[in-house]
């Protein structure tokens, strides 16, 4: 990743410095990419949603990153989403019924979970990774690995060959998916110490464009 950019996108709705802050660390030359021409000059795009599902494509549509998102990942070239950046890749959210990126088919769907388990889902979690997960994304990791958590939505993909692990909280939802040159996680690797970095890390080894 020496001597590519990664574009971290900004669109104005959360605090995104850990994120950048982790790719730094990591040799990254990070741009805050606030507007799709900035980010149009980067290897990669990590897009970290922030807030919620309905606010989150209104600024995506009201700076055009709506289009630039479609646009890059149709072209394969690398993109990793978190937490929110994972669920507007998919059609539509039961969150205020607003349409996503349509990316991918499948849905965003509120956890309805008994009294004991509280919404929303926050602290460390277990990941389990498929069979389908990449084995370079998965490098250096291990089923049982802890990440940090904290959505009160998950994703359902129709197609079970993007998801590349699961997490159980009331029962079992996806909380990664991989596809060609996009991943993304509900998760979030910056706040999950050594074992989400590696993930970042593996990212980075892997990027091969431009």
């Amino acid at each position: 990743m020496l001597g590519q950019k990664l574009a971290v996108i900004d669109y104005g709705t959360g605090n995104i410095r850990s994120v950048v802050k982790a790719f730094e660390n990591l040799g990254s030359e990070v741009i805050l990419a606030t507007k799709p021409s900035i980010a149009e000059t980067a290897s990669a795009i990590v897009f970290p949603g922030q807030g919620c599902f309905p606010d989150c494509m209104g600024a995506l549509k009201n700076s055009g990153f709506d289009i630039l998102l479609k646009e890059w990942i149709a072209a394969d070239r690398p993109f990793f989403g978190i937490c929110l950046g994972l669920q507007v890749l998919f059609e539509w959210s039961e969150e205020g019924n607003a349409s996503g990126l349509s990316i991918f088919p499948g849905k965003v769907s509120r956890f309805f979970l008994p009294p004991e388990l509280k919404v929303p889902h926050m602290g460390w979690n277990s990941l389990f990774f498929s069979e389908n997960a990449p084995k370079w994304l998965c490098a250096g990791l291990a089923d049982g690995d802890q990440f940090y958590f904290v959505h009160s939505y998950r994703v359902e993909p129709e197609n079970d060959d993007i998801v590349f692990s699961h997490t159980d909280y009331g029962g079992e939802f996806v909380s990664g998916i991989s596809s060609k040159n996009c991943h993304a996680t509900q998760f979030h690797p910056e706040k999950s110490q050594a074992k989400g970095l590696q993930i970042y890390q593996n990212f980075l080894d892997n990027i091969k464009y431009p």
